[in-house]
């Protein structure tokens, strides 16, 4: 077997079991929550032969090891279980309330990611091509501010600015599936441009830094004493060689889009996992909240291998062994 190939299939396996033992940690977790959903529900002048039969009925009276298990079998068969809360009577699957909202997310990322990894390459070799300028240290002063401020105080800054002041954006995205294109792209720009402003600082410090390594190489050398021009050096000999790093901190930053908009969405109003997932956590759902966690972790664990595998696969040493 070609090293690749086995060191591929051994990533996806560790992935495989990384999944499982997230999916304990995720149910302990929301089972430790403080709170009951039956007391919730009927309040707290109910009796508790009506909270027990409630429980009974909901499942929640069992053990939480034959829970669990319970809930990892029907999950192996694509059931994420029911939701504890009903809507006029109907009770609706934990897939089919997550669905809608999953688009929206994944909608929110891929925005944000058409916006924010082409800028922060471009940042990144440019502050690379110009270091030690004042192109370079703007550049790095403003993304060490950026870094520095929580998510949600910048998406208030933001919103004073292009909502409040200057009153260009909507202050709240309550998009709907049913909105035209052009109107939930503008409804969008606030949560996408909060998105941005964090994990452009990342990607683009993480650029420069991967190709200021490389252009110490012996062969970066050899190309600078043949003549060539800074640029190409930086375009044609030392971006390809640094694109392991990159591409590991590009699908790290992806996998935030998707895992890390809960505090966004939920300033935003946004219908996304995020804001389904706080909602769920209030009225101690516990399906809706667990199916969530796992939605992100999986997500997270996913994209972080296809970008080992592309580090790995780009790697000529493996590429071409001896």
């Amino acid at each position: 077997m070609h090293p690749i190939i086995r060191i591929i299939l051994e990533r996806v396996a560790l992935s495989v079991i990384t999944v499982f033992l997230v999916s304990v940690v995720i149910f302990s977790s929301v089972t430790l929550l403080p709170g009951d959903f039956a007391t919730s529900v009927l309040g707290q002048s109910a009796t508790p032969e009506n909270v027990a039969a409630f429980r009974k009925e909901l499942g929640l009276d069992r053990p939480p090891v034959e829970r669990y298990f319970d809930w990892i079998g029907r999950l192996v068969q694509g059931d994420l279980g029911d939701s504890f809360a009903s809507t006029g009577g109907y009770q609706r699957t934990v897939a089919e309330m997550i669905a809608p909202r999953l688009m929206n997310t994944l909608f929110l990322a891929v925005m944000t990611a058409l916006i924010a990894v082409p800028l922060a390459l471009a940042l990144g070799i440019m502050a690379a091509l110009y270091r030690n300028t004042w192109f370079d240290r703007l550049v790095n002063a403003t993304s060490l501010t950026t870094i520095s401020f929580p998510e949600f105080f910048v998406a208030y800054v933001l919103m004073l600015i292009f909502a409040i002041n200057f009153q260009l954006l909507p202050t709240l995205s309550n998009v709907s599936a049913d909105m035209p294109m052009g109107e939930r792209i503008v409804k969008c720009m606030l949560p996408a441009l909060t998105l941005t402003l964090v994990i452009v600082a990342h990607m683009m410090r993480m650029t420069r830094a991967s190709i200021i390594a490389l252009l110490a190489s012996p062969y970066i050398e050899m190309a600078r004493l043949k003549g060539v021009p800074n640029r190409q050096v930086i375009l044609r000999h030392a971006l390809p060689n640094a694109w392991a790093p990159i591409v590991n901190i590009i699908a790290f930053n992806l996998a935030y889009l998707i895992v890390g908009v809960v505090v966004v969405e939920a300033v935003f109003v946004y219908p996304g996992v995020g804001q389904l997932m706080v909602d769920a956590v209030t009225t101690r759902d516990i399906p809706v909240v667990q199916g969530c966690a796992l939605i992100f972790a999986a997500t997270y664990i996913t994209l972080n291998l296809l970008a080992d595998i592309i580090s790995i696969a780009t790697n000529p040493r493996i590429l071409h062994p001896r």
